[in-house]
């Protein structure tokens, strides 16, 4: 199977950056994509961006394109989450998830393999 650890979530005040990074262990050659999600106190589990693991096709959310950027390094097995100017909105707990689907997903039911997350508070 695959095991997915996040790490790099922070209190951060309004207009800072963040690195998120998921570091993958396992069975990793069955990993096609890897994506961001996140969940707000009090919100459902959206996306945030996801990337295509062999190619680096991307895609993120709208709430965050052009301030998120989602990157992989292949020899290290992990993949980032660089977020930039920061809003409270931004608040949430930021998990990690794999597929062995081909192409990038939105779909939270695509991704079989979650790490258990990571905390990013931004501050007013």
């Amino acid at each position: 199977q695959v095991q997915l650890v996040e790490s790099g979530g922070g209190l951060v005040q309004t207009g800072g950056s963040l690195r998120l990074s998921c570091a993958a262990s396992g069975r990793t050659f069955s990993i096609n994509s890897m994506g961001w999600f996140r969940r707000a106190p009090g919100k459902e589990r959206e996306f945030v961006c996801s990337i295509d693991w062999r190619i680096s096709d991307t895609a993120c959310a709208a709430s965050v394109k052009g301030r998120f950027t989602i990157s992989r390094d292949n020899a290290e097995q992990t993949a980032y989450l660089q977020m930039n100017s920061l809003k409270p909105e931004d608040t949430a707990v930021y998990s990690c998830a794999a597929t062995g689907m081909a192409r990038t997903t939105t779909r939270q039911g695509d991704y079989a393999f979650w790490g258990p997350g990571t905390q990013v508070t931004v501050s007013s």
